[in-house]
């Protein structure tokens, strides 16, 4: 599977954004699906994750109430739209997949990234 994401751009605080991750090569339904964000000098982290099967998802506390996670089976592509952004959101986006396996979403091994998208936030 193929994943590559777009949308991220620079935005002033309190701004929203949308990013996209278009998905080739698998079927959304088979796969769990993530947003990780680096930031500068920082490691690499979980922002939002979620089972397609199950409907279920998890967001970091940062992000709780602001970034919704989605997906739109029709164009293969999931997407993160992101509300209210702080400088603290800057940093690098991923997307990333990994076949279902019947376990959560949030710290397991993803198998599948897609070129980062940058998100900077500053006024």
């Amino acid at each position: 599977v193929q994943l590559q994401a777009s949308g991220g751009g620079s935005v002033q605080p309190g701004g929203s954004l949308r990013l996209s991750c278009v998905v080739s090569g698998g079927i959304l339904g088979d796969y769990v699906w993530a947003w990780f964000r680096q930031a500068p000098g920082k490691g690499r982290e979980t922002i939002s994750c979620m089972k397609s099967k199950r409907d279920w998802t998890y967001y970091a506390d940062s992000v709780k109430g602001r970034f919704t996670i989605s997906r739109d089976n029709a164009k293969n592509s999931i997407y993160l739209q992101m509300n209210g952004l702080k400088p603290e959101d800057t940093g690098v986006y991923y997307c990333a997949a990994v076949i279902e396996g019947g376990y959560g979403c949030y710290g397991v091994t993803y198998d599948y990234w897609g070129r980062g998208t940058l998100v900077t936030v500053s006024s």
